[in-house]
């Protein structure tokens, strides 16, 4: 198991899906780190040498925003919105959909479950 940016990524993947793992690096910014250090795109981790691992750490740690830091940054964002009270701020507040979509009959992921109607007694 190598372990990079606080992540521990399986032996027997492939190093490009590997780093996906950590939060921040998708599939392309993986083919770009691997292209700037020379490495391998379809090299499996258990086939890496430390030097190969310690380049990729380096680089990691150098040019991009990981883990903790970038979720962090996300969040502050997000408080930032909320405080200046834009639009996309006051509807982070009230757990409504932030990009645009309808919300009539759709948007029960941040609306939360329906709530139950209330039925009027028979007199």
């Amino acid at each position: 198991m190598a372990r990079i940016a606080g992540v521990e990524i399986s032996n027997n993947k492939r190093v490009e899906i590997g780093l996906t793992y950590i939060f921040g690096i998708g599939r392309p910014k993986s083919k770009e780190i691997l292209n700037e250090t020379k490495i391998d795109l379809n090299k499996k981790i258990k086939d890496l040498s430390a030097d190969e691992l310690g380049r990729i750490r380096k680089h990691i740690e150098s040019s991009e925003m990981v883990e903790g830091d970038l979720r962090k940054r996300i969040n502050q964002d997000i408080k930032r919105l909320m405080d200046i009270n834009s639009y996309r701020g006051r509807r982070h507040k009230r757990g409504l959909p932030v990009r645009g979509q309808r919300t009539k009959t759709n948007a029960r992921t941040r609306k939360g479950p329906r709530g139950a109607m209330i039925k009027k007694k028979r007199v």
